[in-house]
């Protein structure tokens, strides 16, 4: 399997009025063509990892890695051109929450047809049939209705598809997806990760799913990584999650519901001082 990116000793740290807040520390892994996901509490530098990748990190973020490498392009010597061209052409990141995510004032076609343009140059009726037909491969019925309407008129499953769609237009080869899911009902959840599946699997392409709901992973990734404070603290088959090692993530799986026992109160984690060292 080709190597598509590749992290080590990656550290994100910000510098604050009491002194400097590390999000992430000395992450390291490889992404192939396959399904990776990224679990983990929220703070503990899940979605901080997912944008040094993007070169999203604010300004005053500083961003350290012995190597960031993309499809051998060095990430952290490339200039703010080679990362402007690069993100929303070969690499893609979906945002939680599309209310916050798609521009108010401007309709879901246009939006999705002017990310194409900015790394493509496609006439203004190509660029629409492209932006139709992503539309569709989301399966948003009617595309061209909804390709006409603002953000606010469409539902929150209609908006994650259509964010999806302005995403993958230009056909990248990383898709990070910041739990893209977790804003939708459950029957929604499954058509999103059925349309994620099948663009992996038909495009070839290396997906990141970052999330904090353990059970939809290990059902949906290939491989899977736990962080913890800023640092990973397993990495396994997503498979073998229920028969995680590590207390941290053993912890996070006993504090789960389960259909049919009683467990009431549910257990609360109980961290140690020693996993964040």
């Amino acid at each position: 399997m080709s190597t598509l990116l590749e992290v080590e000793d990656l550290r994100v740290s910000f510098p604050t009025r009491t002194g400097v807040v590390e999000a992430v520390r000395g992450v390291s892994f490889t992404l192939g063509r396959e399904r990776l996901g990224i679990v983990g509490e929220s703070g503990s530098g899940k979605s901080q990892t997912g944008r040094a990748i993007m070169g999203l990190t604010p300004e005053h973020g500083q961003i350290t890695a012995k190597k960031l490498e993309f499809s051998g392009i060095d990430l952290l010597k490339a200039s703010k051109a080679q990362r402007r061209a690069l993100r929303g052409n070969r690499i893609a990141m979906v945002l939680q929450d599309p209310k916050y995510s798609l521009n108010p004032v401007m309709t879901i076609g246009r939006q999705i047809v002017e990310t194409l343009r900015a790394h493509e140059k496609v006439s203004g009726a190509e660029a629409r049939k492209r932006a139709l037909d992503m539309l569709a491969a989301v399966q948003i019925r009617d595309p061209e209705r909804v390709f006409d309407l603002y953000p606010h008129e469409v539902s929150g499953g209609m908006g994650q598809r259509a964010m999806i769609a302005m995403m993958l237009v230009a056909d990248p080869e990383l898709l990070i997806a910041d739990e893209p899911t977790s804003a939708l009902d459950v029957t929604v959840q499954l058509e999103v990760l059925g349309i994620l599946n099948r663009l992996v699997a038909e495009r070839g392409m290396g997906l990141i799913f970052i999330s904090h709901d353990l059970r939809l992973v290990s059902s949906f990734c290939d491989r899977v990584i736990v962080m913890y404070a800023g640092r990973i603290v397993e990495e396994l088959p997503a498979g073998e999650l229920a028969h995680a090692k590590h207390p941290y993530t053993q912890g996070l799986l006993n504090c789960m519901p389960r259909i049919g026992a009683d467990r009431h109160p549910l257990p609360v984690l109980d961290r140690k001082p020693e996993w964040a060292l």
